[in-house]
């Protein structure tokens, strides 16, 4: 098959949409498939013959995003010239629409993933009053699509209850296998550096995220800092690898909360090295409630790392309790409790269901899986089980 995959963000933007999209591509490629990426142009970027890159309207904003110009001319004419067999676009939005449009002009099948819950990202634009209006949104947005993709059972369950009449399937973000392989060596001397003296009395704890608010790692800090005040001492350090808007808000806090010798900012770790740090420690901690699926937490549980994590859509279908981890309502007092009781218990048999569950998400698999349902998308289609619907927002 041929495949356009369509985005309004991909490398070298770190997120977890270009990831996803860069290893369902490669996984795809190794099936045989032929798959290009429309993506937008950057400052700094690498390309390949794959990548199909049209203009943004303005480059280089908050951590190096792009704002893309859906409108280029381009993305239609190398789209006309590739004779694709199918469309898989990532977001309903600017790069969706040209999607839309494409697929109702060529007669190609359209397959959306939703990697967002959009309505977490509303503060960034201050539109937080249209929270109710993004399933309207969705519903009808993916009424223009073939087949929909939902990260986990629970965002399948989710689309489904906001209306959607499309076929949705649930295809997550798979696991490289390089993401098994950890430098055991590196592992090592990055928790000796991070501890320093004192290794034996102390636990490390790791947490990989966009310093953002929607990431709600300020739970975190309070959970860490009464923990300290429990103790009365300090046992543990804390790893932040990320960077992101909250950066600056995040450090006054940590010094508010006397936490500066226990927090690490790490900064932007290259996602190769991610692995290690998460080997390094001890926990995995997470508070994000904005995941459609919690692809940091399979890479520390690639890593052989248990997570504890605040119960969420893009959690729940990964986590077990007691198995690979465990999980908590938004509860500061319950997340500590909990992470007590996890450092008063061996955490081997947590770290080997850890591993066994990212085991079941390998990338290869997925592509394998994504490949069918597009065969399915494109059958029904010429078969005339879908119905193009008319290229208007229906009420």
């Amino acid at each position: 098959m041929k495949i356009a995959m369509m985005t309004n963000n991909f490398l070298p933007f770190i997120g977890g949409v270009p990831i996803s999209i860069q290893r369902l591509s490669d996984g795809l490629r190794r099936e045989g498939h032929e798959v290009t990426i429309f993506a937008p142009a950057y400052k700094e970027q690498s390309d390949d013959r794959d990548i199909m890159r049209y203009r943004s309207l303005i480059k280089g904003i908050v951590n190096g995003a792009s704002v893309p110009n859906s409108f280029d001319r381009r993305i239609e004419c190398e789209f006309a010239k590739g004779h694709f067999d199918l469309i898989h676009v990532h977001h309903p939005m600017m790069i969706g629409w040209t999607a839309v449009y494409l697929s109702r002009k060529y007669h190609v099948p359209l397959v959306l993933t939703y990697h967002t819950r959009y309505e977490q990202y509303l503060h960034y634009i201050k539109a937080s009053c249209f929270q109710g209006a993004v399933p309207f949104y969705m519903r009808n947005y993916i009424s223009f699509c073939d087949m929909v993709f939902a990260p986990t059972p629970m965002m399948q369950d989710y689309l489904y209850q906001i209306g959607c009449r499309t076929p949705v399937r649930v295809l997550p973000t798979g696991i490289c296998d390089d993401s098994f392989q950890v430098d055991t060596n590196a592992a090592v001397a990055l928790r000796r550096e991070i501890l320093g003296e004192d290794q034996d009395k102390k636990y490390l704890f790791c947490t990989v995220a966009r310093l953002a608010k929607e990431k709600n790692l300020e739970f975190l800090f309070r959970v860490l800092s009464e923990r300290k005040k429990t103790k009365g001492n300090s046992d543990f350090r804390y790893v932040l690898a990320g960077e992101g808007p909250e950066e600056k808000h995040l450090r006054k806090l940590a010094a508010r909360l006397d936490l500066e010798k226990e927090i690490c900012f790490a900064g932007r770790v290259p996602n190769e090295e991610i692995k290690n740090y998460c080997r390094a420690s001890d926990l995995f901690l997470f508070s994000s409630q904005s995941e459609t699926q919690g692809i940091v937490l399979l890479e520390a549980m690639a890593a052989g790392t248990p997570v504890l994590a605040v119960q969420a859509t893009g959690v729940s279908d990964i986590v077990v309790n007691g198995i690979n981890g465990f999980m908590t309502d938004v509860s500061e007092t319950e997340f500590g409790e909990t992470l007590e009781k996890m450092l008063e218990s061996p955490l081997s048999h947590l770290k080997k269901g850890a591993l066994d569950t990212a085991q079941k998400y390998q990338v290869q698999e997925i592509a394998r899986t994504a490949a069918d349902y597009y065969k399915a998308a494109i059958a029904a289609r010429e078969s005339l089980q879908f119905t193009p619907t008319p290229f208007f927002i229906r009420l």
